[in-house]
């Protein structure tokens, strides 16, 4: 019978590529590869001349059945790797292990990097339990739908990815609908990996101030307060006006900035924070105006 290997490859560094896996991908006489130019640059680095086929989202209904039946006539094993990290994890795979498993052929894992895995290992919280979104949803009514779940869940850590580019807005998403603290993992095992841990506001902060956001990949760990927690903060939090004058004093800025950075980064409505601002200038007079 033939075997379908399901291996994990690096998600930043080629050497985190274990001995098994390279074993695997050297004596397979297939890999399915989802993007076999970028797999090629790994095959080369190990010396490995095992012949490759392409396996992705746009393909893999075409695909899956030829792999299939080329494993079932000819009793060849296959190799099925994705980009990163491990097949199915927000990654192409599950049609052809379902096929696989449906076709009575054996299915192995060979386990290695895996970005989720990785970052929740870092976080610095208790992740005795854990929830995998991967990529939140681009529409933004399914978004706040997963964004509500989470909050509602009884489930402490979440894990999301995001790219560069939305980075910033899914972390005010975050912060609109889950009060949390949040690890960020930007390009986990390369070169310039960095990782802090942070409220999620003070992330918010951090990433604006970070002129290399838009580079790299990230993962989100995301920690939820619990509710007592929540509720003990709620009944601290400062008046609006004290965060005004926090800010302002802290960022050298006008009321004006204040009030667009914590109507993106807290609870507050633009209503309540321009309130507070007049409140500000009947105590201070004109010198709580901002021009």
């Amino acid at each position: 019978m033939p075997t379908l290997y399901v291996v994990a490859t690096p998600i930043g560094n080629l050497s985190d590529l274990s001995p098994r896996a390279k074993e695997i991908l050297s004596t397979v006489e297939l890999i399915a590869a989802e993007d076999t130019s970028h797999t090629v640059k790994l095959l080369n680095y190990f010396d490995i001349k095992t012949h490759m086929i392409s396996y992705h989202k746009f393909n893999e209904a075409e695909r899956t059945p030829y792999i299939i039946g080329k494993m079932l006539e000819d009793g060849i094993d296959v190799a099925i790797v994705t980009d990163a990290g491990a097949p199915c994890i927000s990654d192409p795979g599950y049609d052809l292990i379902a096929a696989a498993r449906q076709s009575n052929i054996n299915v192995i894992g060979v386990p290695g990097p895996c970005a989720a895995v990785t970052a929740l290992s870092i976080s610095g919280f208790q992740v005795d339990r854990f929830a995998f979104y991967g990529f939140l949803d681009r529409d933004n009514n399914r978004r706040t739908a997963q964004l509500e779940e989470i909050k509602n869940s009884p489930i402490e850590n979440y894990v999301i990815y995001e790219s560069p580019f939305r980075i910033i807005d899914t972390l005010k998403d975050i912060a609109e609908h889950i009060p949390s603290r949040v690890c960020i993992c930007n390009d986990i095992t390369k070169l310039h990996e960095y990782s802090f841990s942070a409220d999620v506001s003070d992330a918010i902060a951090a990433m604006e101030a970070n002129e290399k956001t838009e580079k790299g990949e990230y993962v989100i760990i995301v920690n939820k307060y619990p509710q007592q927690k929540e509720d003990e903060a709620d009944s601290e939090q400062p008046s609006t006006e004290a965060l005004l004058v926090d800010y302002m004093v802290k960022h050298d800025c006008t009321a004006k900035d204040a009030i667009a950075f914590l109507k993106s980064s807290t609870k507050l409505s633009k209503k309540e924070l321009y309130n507070a601002s007049l409140n500000l200038k009947t105590l201070f007079g004109d010198e709580g105006e901002d021009d």
